[in-house]
């Protein structure tokens, strides 16, 4: 992929990462940071992946209900055919994507675009997942978000699925998912 590195020298580019386990507020912190664009005038792009159709096949919506006007792509090269013009693009899930968004949201920053990623750093077996880490790698700012865990009220490491099966992606709510510590998440995989 080219890089075109010159940017607006007023509207310089930067990456922001999100991270986290599931329930932590990651999507209402990437609501958030989009809203706040909106109200400044921005102009603004919400991506999710197509595959997340959870609570919305159209909005990015939290555990909490936010919900944003996105639209849901396949691919992550889609995002860079689709953000022109754009001040601020927001990136949600990103997990789910293809390990092209790393060049993806490089690029789109090159151009002088604000990238805002939200998604979860590990899967469900605390191993890094997708392309989060590589974004974690190349991001100007990483906020790491906790949700409490669900078993002893400490901050939550991972997400844990409660459910069976080793499929990877597995969409689900609290139904299937529980935020956990280290300590419980290590007892819970004793159990299993």
């Amino acid at each position: 992929m080219t890089t075109n590195i010159t940017a607006d020298a007023h509207r310089p580019g930067r990456i922001e990462v999100v991270c986290g386990s599931m329930f932590s507020g990651k999507t209402e912190e990437l609501i958030r940071r989009m809203r706040r664009a909106q109200f400044a005038k921005q102009k603004v792009e919400i991506f999710k992946p197509s595959i997340d159709v959870r609570y919305s096949e159209e909005d990015v919506v939290s555990h909490d209900q936010k919900h944003i006007q996105s639209t849901p792509v396949d691919s992550s090269a889609s995002i860079l055919l689709l953000a022109s013009d754009i001040d601020v693009v927001g990136i949600d899930e990103a997990q789910f994507f293809d390990m092209g968004l790393v060049d993806v949201c490089n690029e789109l920053a090159y151009r002088g675009i604000r990238v805002i990623i939200a998604g979860l750093d590990m899967d469900f077996k605390g191993k890094p997942f997708g392309p989060m880490p590589a974004l974690c790698a190349i991001a100007d700012e990483v906020t790491k978000v906790h949700a409490i865990c669900v078993r002893c009220g400490s901050l939550a490491y991972v997400s844990h699925r409660k459910v069976a099966g080793d499929k990877r992606v597995l969409l689900g709510e609290t139904q299937e998912y529980e935020p956990l510590c280290r300590e419980c998440y290590k007892q819970a995989t004793a159990e299993k």
